[in-house]
């Protein structure tokens, strides 16, 4: 099985055009892809299907074997990945995700793609839109003790689930033990992304990542828009700010209402092909 090994600021991937292919146990080719010493490494695998509803559709497959319904580092991957493979000659693009059909615009530089910008769609606060088991239409500043450490957690939904806390040192904050923590709440049914905010300015946070079935990472796009809107939620900053990750620096915008916008760059990496046996279902 032949895929490509791309990343968004440091968030990687193995993708692979999965149109026509059938029976394959993608859970468990997820697992073993993505580990890092027995085989390729990654955040997750991304697939591209077609679509009834959309250009293309996105799958992507954490590194536990759970699905997750958005990727916004994988779906500008994904974005890169079929306009420079020939798959479209589209500037703008439609593509079905688990959280919806989403729209992204390709910013082209000599002919290859640079960047590229991807309506996030409108985020979600209710909790049970979360979901969590809490009540309200907003979820700002929820009080929550965990590993040892005092939170205040404001909760958005990009399609998928984030838990934002404001703190004064991302750098120093014991991500490693209190993400599983959150990740794993009661809370939670659903589990939940969980990210440590600073801001730097009006313009500008400093954030880290615990991802649901993946870890600690060195971006996540719906977590870089869930930290830019829970600060707008609290008037912490503009309608427009930087993201600064470990892996680098994304651009979102949100005035307050209406769908997020994501801008960042993705990269390949290298062209494989997956030697070992590709798990099958069951029939």
């Amino acid at each position: 099985m032949n895929f490509t090994k791309m990343h968004g600021i440091g968030n990687d991937f193995p993708v692979i055009d999965a149109r026509g292919l059938e029976g394959i146990d993608w859970p468990s080719l997820a697992v073993a892809m993505c580990d890092r010493h027995f085989g390729v490494g990654g955040d997750g695998i991304i697939l591209v299907l077609g679509s009834d509803v959309a250009d293309f559709r996105m799958r992507m497959y954490n590194p536990d074997g759970s699905e997750a319904e958005m990727c916004g580092n994988g779906i500008r991957c994904f974005g890169r990945y079929l306009f420079e493979r020939g798959l479209t000659d589209k500037t703008l693009l439609s593509v079905e995700t688990g959280a919806g059909v989403l729209e992204l615009k390709l910013s082209l530089q000599d002919g290859k793609v640079s960047a590229i910008t991807v309506s996030m769609g409108e985020p979600h606060l209710a909790a049970d839109a979360i979901p969590a088991a809490l009540a309200g239409e907003r979820i700002v500043d929820y009080p929550l003790e965990v590993g040892g450490s005092s939170l205040k957690l404001t909760l958005v939904s990009m399609g998928n689930p984030h838990a934002v806390a404001f703190v004064d040192d991302v750098q120093s904050f014991p991500l490693a033990e209190v993400g599983p923590l959150v990740e794993r709440h009661s809370l939670f049914p659903r589990r939940i992304n969980f990210e440590v905010v600073r801001v730097l300015s009006r313009q500008s946070l400093e954030a880290r990542v615990w991802e649901r079935g993946a870890g600690i990472t060195l971006a996540c796009g719906t977590g870089a828009c869930a930290s830019m809107v829970a600060a707008r939620l609290k008037g912490l900053v503009d309608d427009r700010a930087e993201v600064r990750l470990p892996g680098g620096v994304l651009t979102i915008e949100w005035p307050g209402s209406g769908p997020v916008l994501l801008t960042g760059p993705a990269e390949f990496v290298f062209d494989g092909a997956w030697l070992r046996e590709v798990p099958r279902l069951n029939r």
